[in-house]
Formats: structure tokens, C-alpha cells, sequence
């Protein structure tokens, strides 16, 4: 998944997200700062929004259905995956993964998992800390092995 697969996701899903969220689309182009025309273009695939409107529509809208629909249970995550390429560090604690997420390997107290929609791999700790988050399967099992061997990258 890469920016452009991200605003064309975002972009069909636009008004879905105003309406489940019950703005009229001057309020959502206040809240978003861009103008009504814009907004009304690119609900009608006229036009695209650009990076920062799909950036602030993920992050005031992270808990909407529809978006979670459409990246994943954690779209922040996604963002984030797509503008670093990668994320590797104990994030923040997950619910483990019992729905959105489909479990691929375990071993020396660590699981990955996969995304189930946006296919996307990361690493919990037996206590759902989120260690690493890539889109590389191969790199999500070699962390996932020097993790669970109390090894780094570095060494």
C-alpha cells in the first residue's frame, strides 16, 4: 500500500465519512480547511484530496466505521506505515488483534499478525504492545525472531 492507494481509498470513502458522521458539507470542509467546491469535486471523483486532507481525515475520523472498513481497525497505523515506510518501537498497547487481525506466527512471547484489510504485518508482546508495523512480511518475521531472541537490528 503506498500514498496514492490511500487517497483513492480515502477519496471514495469521503462522503460516506461526512454522512456517517452527520455534517452538511460546509461543516466538513470547515473542519477539513478546504473549500465546499473541493469537497463536492472530490465526492463526486471529480478531483483527489491531497495527502493532508486524507492525513487529517484519518486522524479527527479514526473511529469511524467506515474508515476502519476501509483501512483497518487502526488507521492512524496505516498512516503512519505508508509516510515512514515503517514503524519499530513498542507503540502503544492493542487489543490483540481478535478481530481485524489474523495471527501468523508466534514464538518467544511475540506474535505477527496481519491486517486483514490492509495487509499490513505487526509484532504484539505477550502483554499486546505493538513492537514493530511494516508492510514487508519478511522483515516483520525477522524482527519478530531477534525480538524473541532479545536481539536488535544494530547487533
Amino acid at each position: 500500500m503506498n500514498k496514492e492507494q490511500v487517497i483513492h481509498m480515502i477519496a471514495e470513502k469521503m462522503k460516506l465519512i461526512r454522512v456517517e458522521n452527520g455534517y452538511s458539507q460546509d461543516k466538513m470542509a470547515d473542519i477539513l480547511g478546504i473549500s465546499k467546491k473541493t469537497l463536492v469535486q472530490i465526492e463526486k471523483d471529480r478531483s483527489l484530496p491531497g495527502w493532508n486532507t486524507v492525513v487529517a481525515i484519518t486522524a479527527l475520523f479514526h473511529q469511524s466505521e467506515v474508515l476502519q472498513h476501509t483501512l483497518g481497525d487502526e488507521p492512524l497505523e496505516v498512516i503512519r506505515l505508508v509516510t515512514f515506510e515503517h514503524a519499530d518501537e513498542p507503540v502503544s498497547r492493542t487489543l490483540g488483534g481478535k478481530v481485524w487481525w489474523k495471527e501468523l506466527h508466534s514464538t518467544g512471547g511475540y506474535r505477527l499478525q496481519q491486517n486483514v484489510i490492509s495487509k499490513h504485518y505487526r509484532v504484539l508482546d505477550q502483554k499486546h504492545f505493538r513492537w514493530i508495523s511494516t508492510f514487508d512480511e519478511k522483515e516483520a518475521y525477522l524482527r519478530m525472531e531477534e525480538l524473541s531472541h532479545g536481539r536488535t537490528t544494530e547487533e
